[in-house]
């Protein structure tokens, strides 16, 4: 975890498993030494076991736990000390180190008792609460593996004109021709030289419509191709792809997020000083001005350090993380790093992608179109007994829509796709064609007026027209397009109540998103946006102080959400998506981002409020173990100090 202008990692090369591990040896070795403790047995009335050479169990359990179990606080404080930033390392450090050698000096001189439970308990106490952070915290780096598996590993390369043979895809080379077979992956950037065929790019562009490809066109490495086998010359391999642009910009966002300062470090931080300050003030005083021996001197001293460390401020932050993640989890959320939740609470403004996000990533019939011959629900009985046997992604919006209306497919004979423009076929003798205007002008058909009006509006929204075509007439259209999830509208609302500005972005076209924006009440959208360009936008929404949450499912969404200062990732997205954001949505619904912002309110309020609790003792026990209460009769010795940690 890096912080602000600090830029010091306090678990560098550490992994949760390495504090899950000495926690439990540690606490295996406390035990023992909590048996043999003095103090223990004087306050619960029992004598552990004694034999030849028990009164070195405790000595040796405790170095072993120092040396081992602490070794963790001692590294990461020499790199503290070493870059003149005293933390929370140091601040153990400082008092398990001097609680230890306190300790072993009491075996040589009179000093008093050892401090050798209340040293091994800090340290095991100290491992839970930063193997609980570690857990709660630690985010994955996962984000370009995933990118990297959209790739195939081999591909067809052609070594003739009419044969081709299996090779792995990073033995492609520029000017290599390929065979893309319907539903396989493009293996790089090039273009189609044979063939036609639609290919989804929804997870590199964000566009929510399979782009109509032939010869000349453009294809993007990763697309999955659609039902028609096409030759392409690849012009870009490796590290020139659009994919891999996509991939450096994610780690290049990564890279570079910014990370606030931990709020427990901040207090160690000051509590490191006040340790140092007061407990080398406490030894002048006792031992020079009030003229104490050096053991009562040095007992002050101890007290006044080990006190200073509460076990408390090492799990004020990381349980209120690991129960808010843990009751966040159950309602939908999954908290991926705490610094999203902690800086969840001042977001300014939502930025949502829209495809998957607002909308639900699946086309759907949302307009039917119908003439004196056919009504709307002859329209969408006939289109969709012929679309039966398609696969392309439109025929399967116009299918699902029947199937919700629960529509009677009627018995379809001769089938046949028309790539590219549609699908043909027979229902009661007579001949049916569906299509979009490219079939149209093939049948060179002209579409009535009444069909033709109401298709413009749909044009205008961006919605796809299909046509329905009867024994060589136009009887019907119908508008498909990516339909608005019904939560959308209350996730804006509620969003606008809470001050927040809500914005979309998406590669669809302007009609598109200006339809989206005004059915949700958008305050403002942006268009035709690129992958690369979605992560300027972030960027620019930041330029003005704004603090942005980014929303968003897509591999195109993943550099944004990135370099967000929140990035939420709807849970139905794609594996980069998320890996690539802080939050996700796992329940896949928009009015959850709500939830994420009065959840990250009251967990910030919660950890505040741990803060103070954890460290405002110290204003009463650290005057208390250096002595200044003595006068009245209230001293706190070593072993008391501990207690209260």
């Amino acid at each position: 975890m890096e912080h602000e202008g600090r830029g010091l990692d306090k678990h560098s090369g550490h992994t949760p498993n390495v504090f899950r591990d000495r926690f439990f040896i540690s606490l295996i070795l406390t035990l023992p030494v909590l048996l043999y403790s003095p103090l223990v047995s004087r306050v619960f009335g029992f004598e552990a076991p004694l034999f030849p050479g028990s009164f070195l169990v405790s000595p040796i359990l405790s170095a072993t736990i120092f040396f081992y179990g602490g070794f963790v606080f001692l590294k990461g404080a020499y790199g503290e000390l070493k870059s003149r930033l005293p933390g929370m390392m140091t601040l153990i450090a400082l008092a398990i180190s001097v609680a230890f050698l306190y300790s072993l000096a009491t075996l040589v001189f009179p000093l008093g008792e050892p401090l050798f439970w209340e040293m091994s308990s800090l340290i095991t106490i100290m491992l839970l609460g930063h193997w609980i952070e570690m857990r709660a915290v630690s985010s994955a780096s996962g984000a370009l593996r995933e990118l990297s598996k959209l790739l195939p590993d081999m591909a067809e390369k052609f070594v003739s004109r009419d044969r081709t043979e299996t090779v792995a895809v990073a033995d492609l080379a520029k000017g290599d021709i390929v065979l893309v077979k319907p539903g396989g992956q493009i293996p790089s950037d090039g273009i189609v030289i044979e063939g036609e065929t639609d290919v989804n790019e929804s997870m590199v562009t964000g566009e929510s419509l399979p782009v109509s490809k032939s010869a000349g066109d453009q294809v993007i490495a990763g697309t999955v191709n659609g039902t028609g086998a096409i030759r392409v010359r690849l012009d870009k391999v490796g590290e020139d792809t659009a994919l891999a642009g996509i991939m450096r910009l994610v780690a290049q966002a990564q890279a570079s997020r910014s990370k606030i300062q931990d709020l427990a470090d901040r207090a160690a931080y000051y509590l490191t000083l006040i340790a140092v300050g007061v407990g080398t003030l406490t030894m002048f005083v006792w031992l020079f001005l009030l003229d104490r021996d050096i053991a009562y001197s040095l007992q002050r001293t101890v007290a006044v350090l080990v006190i200073t460390c509460p076990h408390a401020l090492g799990l004020a932050i990381p349980l209120v993380t690991s129960i808010s993640t843990t009751l966040s989890a159950k309602n939908g959320l999954l908290v991926r790093e705490k610094l999203a939740l902690e800086l969840a609470r001042n977001v300014d403004v939502a930025l949502f992608d829209k495809t998957g996000t607002l909308t639900s990533g699946e086309l759907g019939v949302t307009d039917l179109v119908g003439t004196r011959s056919f009504d709307e629900d002859k329209v969408l009985q006939w289109a969709a007994s012929l679309e039966q046997s398609s696969e392309h992604a439109v025929a399967a919006g116009i299918v699902r829509a029947a199937r919700d209306k629960k529509v009677n497919f009627l018995k379809v004979k001769n089938v046949k796709a028309i790539p590219g423009k549609g699908i043909r076929g027979t229902i009661q003798s007579k001949e049916v064609y569906v299509g979009g205007p490219a079939l149209l002008s093939e049948l060179k058909k002209r579409v009535p007026e009444a069909v033709s009006v109401n298709v413009s509006a749909m044009s205008e929204q961006g919605k796809t027209a299909v046509y329905l075509i009867v024994s060589g007439s136009v009887v019907g259209a119908l508008g498909v397009a990516d339909t608005v999830r019904p939560e959308s509208r209350q996730a804006v609302e509620a969003l606008h109540k809470l001050g927040i500005r809500v914005a979309m972005v998406t590669g669809d076209a302007e009609p598109v998103a200006r339809w989206v924006s005004k059915d949700l009440g958008i305050d403002e959208y942006f268009a035709g946006v690129l992958p690369e360009d979605k992560e300027k936008m972030v960027k620019k929404l930041q330029g003005d102080g704004s603090r942005v949450a980014v929303i968003g499912d897509g591999i195109n969404d993943a550099p944004a959400l990135a370099s967000a200062d929140v990035g939420i990732a709807i849970g139905a997205g794609t594996d980069v998506a998320i890996e690539s954001a802080g939050i996700v949505l796992i329940k896949n619904d928009p009015r959850d981002v709500v939830k994420i912002i009065k959840l990250a309110r009251a967990n910030y309020r919660k950890m505040i409020e741990n803060l103070i609790w954890a460290t405002g003792y110290n204003v009463l026990a650290i005057p208390a173990a250096a002595g200044v209460f003595l006068p009245f009769g209230i001293i706190l010795s070593p072993a008391l100090a501990a207690l209260l940690m």
